[in-house]
């Protein structure tokens, strides 16, 4: 057997069954695609060098996505702003999705909420770093 199918009624058994929600796979895409097109564009574009996608939240709609990163200065994120319609095109052309989301850019607040509790340790056990 190739693949578990969903045999439910109206659904002609022809479609597989996945383990984890749409939102998540096509999340996992865009974080994969995205990587891919930013490091491709810092030969070029020193702004961008040294930058981590860490996640992508995309819409239920898939209007719009959010990307994050381990961390994003003033302008890297002016970089990304220009760049902004040429990564849209990289998700068009690699996504094979019926849309392509408008993409918003931010700092991974889970990225500083751990540097933070770092810190805190650090300062507990006496360290410097």
């Amino acid at each position: 057997m190739a693949g578990r199918y969903d045999r439910r009624a109206g659904h002609g058994g022809d479609r597989p069954i996945h383990p984890y929600p749409r939102s998540a796979r096509v999340n996992a895409l865009l974080v994969e695609i995205l990587a891919t097109a930013i490091a491709r564009m810092s030969d070029k574009d020193e702004r961008l060098a040294m930058l981590t996608v860490t996640a992508v939240h995309t819409d239920p709609d898939i209007r719009r996505a959010q990307v994050m990163f381990a961390s994003l200065s003033e302008p890297a994120l002016e970089s990304l702003e220009e760049h902004r319609i040429a990564l849209q095109a990289e998700i068009g052309r690699g996504g094979k999705m019926k849309r392509t989301p408008t993409l918003r850019f931010s700092a991974d607040p889970a990225i500083a909420a751990g540097e933070r509790v770092e810190e805190a340790i650090r300062r507990m056990r006496g360290d410097d770093g």
